[in-house]
């Protein structure tokens, strides 16, 4: 059976840590798409930890993490984040990487710096890990494949090729130095000698565990709304954040994907630039940011502030509808327990007129929140298991959002550890 966790916003929904509770049962962990550019932070029995290649199951002995073929693979980092597991007495993952995913190219960082850079105040937030470049080649057709390390002949001739081009780039676009080819070589063979001993035919491996009755999850990274075709063009990033995608990016038939867990904040978070139509400023973010998450909202991979706003019914319904949601996760619930009363965006006004339909970028730039104010609970609600002991008023505060979004709340997440869920019966579901 296969399971994909993704996000039904601008990423930072808590992803990491329902994959890293559900994957408790699971035999397989697959990561399908992105790179090294976000974080999911865990925080289990090992401490606390902020992933960026590594599926978050790694930290059972009894899975396989899977980079998949729809990765941007950055190899130093994936054996950075392993070393760093070890180094805190998390035993040594079983870990296996597609011959078809492809490298981030030491360029590929270079490109996204010297382009931010080009486009100061008009940039795109990126964290300049390289993977608008990265997917750029790879759908140019020059991108490295891990498997074309292993024909050095084929690889050199590539090698002084691409150089040619992007020495071009270097030169007269950005003024900066060029590549050297030979030196590309010599860290590619590098790169080999990393990768070679987990290198494997990922969808082969895949369909022999779905024979054997395994349980996959697919993780997604960042979320609906920055996906290229259906989030905040161009603000977004550069391979699809949905589930749909998860068969693709694992080499699966999508009919084999059977749920598919949608995670949403219980308010409202985004990293880098691009519409938040709900987003708050001043003191009431900066409260909300210092409190949120575990240790404050800021991202995972560049320690930036998150950007953070109320809860967002029309994203969430149009991310959920978006992801083919099953169930939701709804987390951090437990942050709100401060506030007297809690604002939810319910609509959008657009040029005099209110929708509850997420529009296209020029029209979302225009929006102005519609909200509703809820009465909040005024209590930690940390440790609580079941549904029912939760206070009323927070009870209610997660069905109203149930019943905006239109996709059943199944699990409630009241703090960081694994532990910290309570799962519940949607009326939604029966």
């Amino acid at each position: 059976m296969v399971k994909a966790v993704v996000g039904a916003n601008w990423g930072d929904e808590g992803k990491g840590k329902i994959t890293d509770m559900l994957a408790q049962q699971a035999d397989v962990i697959v990561r399908f798409q992105g790179g090294a550019n976000a974080g999911h932070t865990i925080v289990n029995d090992y401490g606390k930890f902020a992933l960026h290649t590594l599926p978050s199951g790694v930290f059972y002995g009894h899975t396989t993490s899977v980079i998949g073929n729809g990765v941007a693979l950055n190899i130093p980092v994936l054996f950075e984040e392993i070393q760093s597991l070890v180094d805190r007495k998390v035993p040594r993952p079983k870990i296996l990487v597609s011959d078809r995913a492809q490298m981030v190219m030491p360029y590929h960082i270079l490109l996204d710096q010297y382009e931010e850079e080009r486009l100061a105040g008009r940039s795109f937030g990126s964290t300049k890990s390289g993977i608008a470049p990265f997917y750029s080649d790879k759908y140019a057709k020059i991108g490295f494949q891990v498997s074309e390390l292993f024909d050095e002949e084929t690889l050199k001739e590539k090698v002084e090729r691409v150089c040619e081009q992007k020495n071009v780039m270097l030169e007269h676009m950005y003024h900066k130095p060029l590549i050297d080819p030979a030196q590309l070589m010599e860290t590619l063979r590098e790169y080999k000698k990393m990768i070679e001993p987990y290198v494997c035919d990922v969808s082969a491996f895949l369909e022999q565990a779905l024979r054997e009755g395994k349980t996959i999850l697919l993780e997604g990274q960042l979320g609906t709304l920055k996906d290229p075709d259906h989030g905040i063009y161009p603000m977004v990033t550069s391979s699809s954040t949905l589930a749909a995608y998860g068969a693709i990016g694992a080499g699966i038939p999508p009919y084999e994907i059977k749920e598919i867990i949608t995670v949403c904040k219980a308010y409202s978070s985004a990293v880098g630039a691009g519409a938040f139509v709900s987003e708050l400023f001043g003191d009431e973010a900066d409260e909300l940011r210092r409190r949120g998450g575990d240790g404050g909202e800021f991202g995972a991979t560049t320690g930036r502030p998150r950007r953070m706003g109320w809860f967002d019914c029309v994203a969430s319904r149009y991310g959920c509808r978006l992801q083919g949601t099953t169930d939701v996760a709804f987390t951090v619930l437990d942050v709100l327990g401060y506030l007297d009363e809690i604002p939810v965006c319910v609509g959008y006004e657009i040029d005099g007129e209110v929708t509850k339909e997420f529009p296209v970028t020029w029209k979302l730039n225009r929006a102005k929140p519609v909200l509703k104010k809820l009465p909040g609970w005024k209590c930690n609600i940390r440790g609580i298991r079941k549904y029912e002991d939760l206070p009323e008023n927070c009870r209610k505060y997660v069905e109203f959002i149930e019943e905006q979004i239109g996709y059943p709340i199944t699990m409630v997440s009241n703090g960081p550890g694994r532990r910290d869920i309570i799962y519940r019966e949607s009326l939604l579901k029966k």
